[in-house]
């Protein structure tokens, strides 16, 4: 027994070591195992994260060669190579003195709006009156004379401050579309484009623009006075425009509403922006351009342009340019040609009735 006794736990001891060995092994193996999982996924992640990383820099490099590019091709043609704090889009018409003492001189703050009005000599009192209506603080006058005749209109106070363009047998749409380009006159809030033949006893420029304002009208006149219209004695009283009929409570087309005539418009900025580029250079008298004035309303135009009849002025129907004295230099040296300009009236309609189908869809919307 005891032989047996000591036989196993002999056994026993010699066991022992193989266990532990056994066991050592297994733990030196999962250890290896996890070390290999751990090193490799390390490697897998690092090589993801470099890649994302690499990802996102060419994602920045693009987003920014890409706000490059749309600020180069948002430049003005020309002033790519300019820094872009230099670069100045829009100007306007104030004067500046060629010295300036910055302490006993201020300048003056720049006026808000434009009036600017086709002028000849012979109504040099009538613009007289319709300047003075229109205080210095809040417009910059600009005259267009079409006769050419500039020097005699300095004997008025104001003649200094206003802007002379000289231009021979010019209608005020060719002075427009060369002078009041939309960033030239950027500044400006509303442009009054007035003929010379309006009497302005009954009209404040300052209460219709707060009318204007009121009421959203972005293309807009002062009303005619009804007891006072005079009209050309080739004229029958009655507008021609074609497809409109007679108006009514129905109506919702020009020159019903949403309509105003060409002797004395006022264009906001934004749609006087949009007029200009309507102008064709070689518009004349305009006739047809108003029922087209549609598209520049920035939105309805049964709501965005109209009459304001609190305000009105008085239309004189003067023959002006293009008519002439027995004793007038030559402006014209043939009789004025009446038929001629409704002739060409009805012209200018045809061709401003094709301008929706000429326009692309995105460019329906006014």
């Amino acid at each position: 027994m005891s032989r047996k006794a000591f036989h196993n736990s002999k056994a026993y001891v010699v066991s022992e070591p193989k266990n532990k060995r056994s066991w050592l092994c297994n733990l030196f193996i999962v250890v290896s195992f996890i070390c290999s999982a751990y090193f490799i996924s390390s490697a897998f992640i690092t090589k993801e994260y470099k890649d994302r990383l690499s990802s996102w820099d060419v994602i920045n490099l693009l987003q920014n060669s890409k706000s490059d590019t749309c600020q180069i091709q948002c430049r003005p043609p020309g002033s790519e190579a300019l820094p872009q704090g230099i670069v100045v889009k829009t100007t306007n018409l104030q004067m500046q003195p060629l010295w300036h003492d910055s302490v006993n001189n201020a300048i003056p703050e720049p006026s808000s709006n434009l009036l600017a009005i086709a002028v000849g000599i012979k109504q040099k009192e009538i613009v007289d009156q319709i300047v003075k209506k229109f205080p210095a603080r809040d417009f910059v006058v600009m005259l267009f004379h079409y006769d050419g005749i500039v020097d005699e209109w300095r004997d008025f106070k104001w003649s200094d401050r206003a802007i002379h363009v000289s231009a021979v047998n010019q209608t005020k749409w060719w002075f427009a579309k060369r002078f009041l380009h939309p960033d030239i006159v950027a500044q400006y809030n509303y442009i009054f484009l007035w003929d010379e033949d309006l009497g302005v006893d009954n009209f404040d420029p300052i209460q219709y623009l707060s009318i204007v304002r009121d009421e959203g009208l972005e293309i807009s006149q002062p009303a005619l006075d009804p007891e006072f219209i005079i009209r050309s004695p080739h004229s029958k009283g009655i507008r021609e425009c074609t497809g409109s009929g007679r108006c009514d409570g129905r109506s919702t087309a020009p020159p019903c509403i949403g309509w105003v005539e060409m002797m004395a418009p006022v264009f906001s900025r934004a749609a006087w922006r949009c007029v200009w580029y309507m102008i064709q250079n070689d518009l004349i008298h305009a006739w047809g351009l108003d029922v087209q004035l549609g598209y520049c309303a920035q939105g309805d135009r049964m709501k965005n342009v109209g009459v304001v009849d609190a305000q009105y002025v008085v239309h004189f129907g003067l023959p002006t340019l293009g008519v002439k004295d027995e004793n007038e230099a030559s402006i014209s040296s043939e009789p004025f040609d009446w038929k001629g300009l409704i002739l060409g009236k009805k012209t200018i309609l045809r061709r401003n009735a094709n301008v929706p189908k000429k326009m692309g869809k995105c460019c329906r919307g006014g």
